[in-house]
């Protein structure tokens, strides 16, 4: 085992025979994200580095604490790239971190999630034991896809030491194009085109505006252009401030994530941005919790507290079958309790 692995690993024996709690953390760009931060802070970034890169094979290994810039000029000098566009907050996150919060960008609605791209892991348990789940090709499925079940679990299961993931060769081209309209078209157009042979890739609306991006072949951008209307926009700073939450939408002092059928006309008066064809929206409301909530479920959503005064749990609360499922995972991975307890779900 590698020196800075058997570190980590080391570290975490000791905390699981202690009964000690753990924070994992990577460069902290996600510290805001999650219900609390209880523990000693276990750093993985001396464990970082690309492991394998076959740009033929469209895949990548690398340590839990490489830093997704590292990663990113890899891609970029081979015109490959990880389409799931996970955002940098401002800083320059792991990879590993990146897996554990399973947050992405404007192209989620194209291309799919962080979790449709990891291939395979390296988790180590409480018990310091490394445990393998994937691999490095495309069809690899035997039993319960463990290496997905990691996404998004922010680290409640142990420490995902070594992750592969999927990348695909950039477009060949890409352009935008901006419409004038109200929340209400722009989830109607978007809906509607999310249905035609359109190369699409990512859509948003904020302030009157709906902004369109188009990515493929130069010929079929041309004939999008001429499909869709519109105004062609130079510039794609729009795309990264989305991507990376430095958009305006994001300074507000109280800011509501929800995810929604795409096709829901909820529109309640603070909604400020729509992506992800209307999936995902961010609604800044000095409104109480439980009429956020409970008017999102009403739709079918659910709704994250993403930033303010916290007088509820971040997350969404989850329906006591599921809950129940979330114990019985984090007992079988981790039944000491001392990766990020409390993180994911209070009291877990």
């Amino acid at each position: 085992m590698e020196g800075s692995l058997a570190q980590l690993r080391d570290r975490i024996v000791a905390a699981n025979a202690s009964k000690t709690a753990l924070r994992i953390r990577g460069a902290g760009t996600k510290d805001f994200y999650g219900e609390s931060f209880d523990g000693d802070v276990l750093d993985t970034r001396p464990h970082r580095g690309i492991i394998s890169y076959e740009p033929t094979e469209l895949v990548i290994t690398a340590r839990c604490g490489t830093p997704l810039s590292e990663i990113d000029a890899t891609l970029e000098s081979h015109g490959q790239f990880l389409p799931f566009e996970a955002p940098r907050f401002g800083g320059d996150p792991t990879i590993g971190g990146v897996v554990a919060a399973g947050l992405s960008g404007p192209r989620r609605a194209s291309v799919g999630s962080v979790r449709d791209f990891v291939l395979g892991t390296h988790l180590i348990n409480a018990s310091g034991d490394e445990l393998k789940f994937g691999g490095q090709v495309m069809k690899n499925v035997a039993g319960f896809d463990v290496s997905r079940l990691l996404c998004g679990s922010l680290g409640i299961l142990g420490l995902v030491s070594e992750v592969s993931l999927k990348v695909l060769p950039k477009p060949r081209a890409e352009a935008s194009v901006r419409f004038e309209m109200s929340a209400l078209e722009a989830l109607d157009r978007f809906n509607l085109w999310r249905g035609q042979p359109l190369p699409i890739a990512a859509t948003a609306w904020a302030d009157g505006v709906a902004h369109v991006k188009l990515a493929g072949a130069a010929s079929a951008i041309k004939a999008a252009q001429a499909v869709l209307g519109g105004e062609s926009v130079s510039s794609d700073d729009i795309w990264r401030r989305l991507r990376d939450q430095t958009h305006a939408t994001f300074s507000a002092p109280r800011l509501w994530r929800l995810s929604l059928p795409s096709t829901a006309t909820f529109l309640r008066p603070g909604v400020t941005l729509i992506e992800w064809s209307g999936a995902q929206r961010w609604l800044a409301s000095d409104a109480s919790s439980a009429d956020v909530r409970d008017a999102t479920a009403s739709v079918g959503g659910t709704a994250s507290l993403w930033r303010g005064e916290r007088d509820t749990t971040m997350f969404h609360p989850l329906k006591p079958a599921n809950l129940a499922l979330h114990r019985k995972l984090k007992h079988a991975f981790d039944p000491n309790d001392i990766f990020n307890r409390g993180r994911l779900i209070p009291d877990l």
